[in-house]
C-alpha cells in the first residue's frame, strides 16, 4: 500500500507516469468512466476548502466512485477530542482511500501511519501541498514543454504558503531554476532551502520585488497572503499591501512567460490579467481534476502505474521534541519526536513530521 504525503513519495518516474494518465484521463473522460465504481473516498477537511475539495470529489465521481466526509470538523468526532489516529483508523473502515487537509504540519503523515487504506495529503498547515503540485507541473508542462532549466519565480508570501513550499522543491527536483520573491518577513524558510540546496544542489535567488527579476522569468507564480496562518504581530493590513501583479506589472514580462497561482486570489492578482493570454490560473486549477483522477486511480491499485520506489527517507526516533508549535506533534501527545537527515554527513536534520530545522550536536 502506498500513500501520498509528499512528492517524495513518488519517484520522478512514478510522476512522469501519473502525468500521461492525467493526459488521457482528460481528453478520453468516457473511456475511464466505472474505472472506481464501488469505491469510497472520505474526504477530511478540516480547514475551509474550495478547489482541492471539490476537485477530488469531483474526480471520483467521474471514475464513477463515490465520496464521503466532512468539510466541518466541528460537526465531527474532533470537536469531541478524537485524536487524528483514532479517527483515521475509524473512518478507513468506511472507505477505499481518504484525503485530509489539516491546519497542523504533520497530521497527514500521522494519518498514514495509522491507516489502513491510503492517504493523501491535501493540505498539512503551512507544510506542504503535495497534489498542487503536482498539479502546477502538470500546467508548466503544458504551456512550457518541459521543466529543466526554465526559470520559475514564486511571489509573495513564501514563508506560510504550502502551495509555494511544495511548488519549490518539485521545480528543483526536476532542473527548474528558482528566483524567490517575497517581501521582508514573508521569505522562504529555511527547511525548504535546505532541502532544495542539499537534496537538489540549488541555491535560488532571492529578491524583495517581482520588477526587479520579471524579465527573466518563465513562470511566475503568484501566492496569496495567508491571513489565517499570520502571527498576531504582523501588520496584516501593511502586508497584503505590499505586492500586486498587474497589467502595469506584467508589462515588463517576457511574451510566452506565464502567470500561475494556487487561488484563492485576494487582492495580490488584478482581475485585468484574466483576459492575458498568458494567465494560466483557471487552467491550472482545472487540471487538478485529472490529476486527482490519475492519482486515486494509482494509489488504489486500479492503474498498473507504480513501478518504482522512491528513495529511502533517513528517518529516525529523536528525544528531541520539535520547536514547532504548529507541529502535529505539539497537539498529539502520543507521538514520539522522529527526525529525518537530509544530508550523507548526517550534519543536517530536520523533524520527519514538520520539516522544521532541528539542530545537530555531534
Amino acid at each position: 500500500m502506498r500513500h501520498f504525503i509528499t512528492l517524495d513519495d513518488l519517484s520522478n518516474f512514478e510522476i512522469e507516469q501519473i502525468f500521461r494518465l492525467a493526459d488521457q484521463m482528460r481528453t478520453q473522460i468516457a473511456t475511464w468512466s466505472g474505472f472506481c465504481k464501488g469505491k469510497l473516498l472520505a474526504t477530511l477537511f478540516y480547514e475551509p476548502s474550495t478547489r482541492t475539495r471539490l476537485s477530488f470529489e469531483s474526480a471520483v465521481e467521474r471514475l464513477d466512485g463515490r465520496a464521503i466526509g466532512f468539510a466541518d470538523p466541528h460537526a465531527a468526532s474532533v470537536a469531541k477530542g478524537e485524536t487524528i489516529a483514532d479517527t483515521v483508523r475509524m473512518v478507513a473502515n468506511y472507505s477505499d482511500i481518504i484525503v485530509v487537509r489539516h491546519n497542523w504540519a504533520g497530521s497527514a503523515r500521522v494519518m498514514a501511519c495509522y491507516s489502513t487504506v491510503p492517504v493523501i495529503n491535501g493540505g498539512d498547515g503551512s507544510h506542504r501541498h503535495p497534489t498542487q503540485a503536482l498539479t502546477d507541473l502538470y500546467t508548466i508542462l503544458q504551456r512550457k514543454g518541459g521543466i529543466e532549466g526554465i526559470k520559475v519565480g514564486i511571489c509573495g508570501d513564501l514563508r506560510y504558503g504550502r502551495s509555494a513550499h511544495s511548488l519549490a522543491l518539485a521545480v528543483a527536483r526536476f532542473g527548474g531554476r528558482l528566483v524567490h520573491i517575497a517581501p521582508h518577513g514573508f521569505q522562504m524558510p529555511e527547511w525548504v532551502l535546505s532541502r532544495v540546496k542539499h537534496l537538489y544542489g540549488q541555491e535560488p535567488l532571492e529578491r524583495g520585488h517581482l520588477s526587479d527579476v520579471i524579465g527573466e522569468l518563465d513562470v511566475i507564480y503568484v501566492n496569496r497572503l495567508q491571513q489565517e496562518r499570520l502571527p498576531p504581530e504582523i501588520d496584516r493590513e501593511a502586508a497584503s499591501k505590499s505586492y500586486l501583479v498587474n497589467s502595469a506589472v506584467m508589462s515588463g514580462a517576457k511574451s510566452d512567460a506565464i502567470i500561475m497561482h494556487p487561488l484563492p486570489r485576494v487582492n495580490e492578482l488584478a482581475y485585468e490579467l484574466d483576459a492575458d493570454g498568458r494567465a494560466a490560473y483557471f487552467e491550472q486549477s482545472a487540471n487538478g481534476v485529472p490529476i486527482r483522477m490519475a492519482l486515486i486511480a494509482s494509489l488504489l491499485g486500479l492503474e498498473q502505474l507504480i513501478l518504482t520506489q522512491p528513495p529511502e527517507r533517513k528517518i529516525a526516533s529523536d528525544n528531541r521534541s520539535c520547536d514547532n508549535l504548529n507541529c502535529v506533534t505539539a497537539h498529539e501527545h502520543y507521538l514520539e519526536p522522529e527526525t529525518e537527515m537530509i544530508t550523507d554527513d548526517l550534519t543536517t536534520a530536520v523533524c520527519a513530521y514538520c520539516g522544521a530545522i532541528k539542530p545537530v550536536t555531534m
